[in-house]
C-alpha cells in the first residue's frame, strides 16, 4: 500500500516541487485547491495526471475534515497561505484568516479524524522580522514586520501547541527565502530575472525596485521541499530552520542578473518609492546546523546558480 499525503497549495513552487519529491517516493499524492472560476494548475500541469486534486477550503474547517476522511492521508504538508509579504498590508484580515487560522482548522481537523497524521508547517523566517540576533535559529526571539509575519508567528505557534497538547506529530520548518524559475513573479528574485529578460528581448528599457540593501538568505525552493519531507520521515516532530547561511543584498541579485545577460543593473534599475514596505526587513540570514546534523540535510545550489537557472528560464520562456 503507498503512503498517502495531502498537500494545501500544491498550485505554488512549493506544492509543485513537493509533489514531484513525493511521486518520485512512490506516494500517492493529494492536491487540495480552493475552488475558483480560473485555476492555476501550470506548476503541476506536467504532473496533473498522476495527481489527485480535491477541493477544499483552509477557510473552511468541514471541507477539511472531509478530505481527510476521504482520503486517509498519512502526512498532510501545510503550504497554503497568502504567502506575498507586501499583499499582507493591502489585506490583513484575509492574511490572518488563511495564514493563521487556516493552520488551526488543518490542526483541528487531524485532531479529530486521525491524530496520527504526521503535520508540516510552513513557517517562515519573516517571523524573525526585526531581528534580535544574527543569524538565526530555532531559538531566535520572533519579532515580525508585517502582518504576513505576525500570521506565521501566530501558524507556528499554534502548532507548536497541537503537538504539545494533543500529541500530534507536528513540526514546523522555518524556512528562509527559496526561489526557482516556478517563482511567482510579484517576488523581487524572479521580479529581477523575468525583468532581466524583458530588457534582454528590448520589451523593457527599466526596471523598478524599493531597497537595494536589503539582505536575504536565498535558496533553491527544490532543496528546500526536500527537507520537509526528511522532517516528517523522524520518529520525533520538532522545528527547523532551513537555510543557505549566506546573505546577499538585493542590489547583488541585480548585479548577477543582469550580468548573466551581459546587461550593466546600473543602466536600467529605478527605485521607485511604491515598492519600499512600511516596515522593512533589513537582514535575515538562518543557522541551519540543526537540519544539517539533525535530518542530514544541506544545500546544494548556491545562490549565483540559482540566480543564473532563474535568468535562463526567464530568457527561454520569452523566447517561446
Amino acid at each position: 500500500m503507498p503512503k498517502r499525503a495531502l498537500i494545501t497549495g500544491i498550485t505554488g513552487q512549493d506544492g509543485s516541487y513537493l509533489a514531484e519529491l513525493l511521486l518520485a517516493q512512490g506516494y500517492e499524492v493529494i492536491g487540495l485547491m480552493r475552488r475558483s472560476s480560473t485555476v492555476n494548475v501550470e506548476r503541476i500541469s506536467h504532473i496533473q495526471e498522476r495527481l489527485i486534486l480535491v477541493s477544499g477550503d483552509l477557510m473552511d474547517e468541514v471541507s477539511l475534515i472531509n478530505v481527510l476522511r476521504d482520503y486517509r492521508p498519512s502526512e498532510v504538508y501545510n503550504l497554503a497561505a497568502q504567502s506575498f509579504v507586501q499583499a499582507s498590508w493591502v489585506q490583513p484580515v484575509l492574511t490572518g484568516e488563511a495564514t493563521a487560522l487556516g493552520v488551526t482548522r488543518m490542526l483541528d481537523a487531524i485532531r479529530i479524524v486521525d491524530p496520527e497524521i504526521r503535520f508540516y508547517q510552513a513557517s517562515s523566517s519573516e517571523m524573525f522580522g526585526k531581528v534580535r540576533s544574527v543569524p538565526q535559529n530555532e531559538l531566535t526571539a520572533l519579532y515580525p514586520r508585517s502582518p504576513y509575519g505576525v500570521a506565521k508567528v501566530y501558524g507556528h505557534w499554534i502548532t507548536v501547541n497541537y503537538r504539545e497538547s494533543y500529541n500530534l506529530h507536528a513540526s514546523s520548518g522555518i524556512l528562509f527565502n527559496h526561489e526557482s524559475p516556478r517563482r511567482g513573479i510579484e517576488f523581487v528574485t524572479r521580479k529581477v530575472t523575468h525583468g532581466v529578460a524583458r530588457i534582454k528581448a528590448g520589451l523593457d528599457t527599466e526596471l523598478r525596485l524599493g531597497n537595494l540593501e536589503s539582505q536575504r538568505d536565498w535558496g533553491y525552493a527544490e532543496d528546500y521541499v526536500r527537507a520537509m519531507w526528511l522532517m516528517l520521515q523522524r520518529d520525533e516532530p520538532d522545528d527547523f530552520v532551513i537555510a543557505t547561511g549566506k546573505t546577499h543584498s538585493v542590489r547583488e541579485l541585480c548585479e548577477v542578473a543582469f550580468r548573466c545577460a551581459d546587461l550593466n543593473y546600473e543602466e536600467f534599475v529605478t527605485i521607485d518609492a511604491a515598492f519600499i514596505r512600511p516596515a522593512e526587513v533589513d537582514l535575515l540570514v538562518g543557522d541551519a546546523t540543526k537540519a544539517n546534523t539533525t535530518l542530514g540535510w544541506k544545500c546544494e545550489t548556491d545562490f549565483y546558480d540559482l540566480i543564473e537557472m532563474m535568468v535562463e528560464a526567464d530568457i527561454k520562456a520569452l523566447q517561446h
